[in-house]
């Protein structure tokens, strides 16, 4: 696969990031760390929640889509980081054992107006899981390198 410069990314287009399978272990070990909340580290109180059960921190679905979205395009990306994520939803709640498919699309581009060398790209990451049901929304901004002339 050829190199992904700003100039590829059209409004409307859609890349397929792929999909990954969320452990129960995994919960516990990110949220035990990071967001140790009872619903995320303790069986029996997830299952007493609102939820019914253990679920997923929404910054772990955060990260896995972001570990999803530099596997499928990292390596041929233009990317120079991101000046930030503008909005990020938790729509459903996501359980040990639910695969989530994540696919990007391109909401806005332009040109950076101080830098040639760049652009950027408004887009919107978007998971579902094994369903096809929708469980997490982000958009955000990135920041890629112009094609070389």
């Amino acid at each position: 696969m050829s190199k992904m410069y700003f100039e590829d990314y059209r409004v409307g287009s859609e890349h397929p990031l792929g999909s990954y399978t969320v452990t129960e272990a995994e919960i516990v070990a990110f949220a035990s760390q990071y967001d140790p909340q009872p619903f995320h580290i303790d069986k029996d109180a997830a299952a007493k929640s609102i939820y019914g059960g253990l679920i997923s921190s929404g910054w772990m679905t955060c990260a896995i889509m972001m570990k999803l979205l530099v596997k499928s395009m990292g390596d041929r990306s233009s990317s120079m980081g991101s000046p930030g994520v503008d909005e990020i939803r938790w729509i459903k709640p996501v359980y040990a054992g639910d695969t989530l498919t994540a696919v990007l699309k391109v909401l806005e581009t332009r040109p950076s107006s101080s830098k040639p060398d760049r652009g950027v790209v408004l887009t919107q990451w978007q998971a579902t899981n094994q369903h096809g049901e929708l469980v997490c929304t982000v958009k955000g901004m990135g920041m890629y390198g112009r094609r070389p002339a």
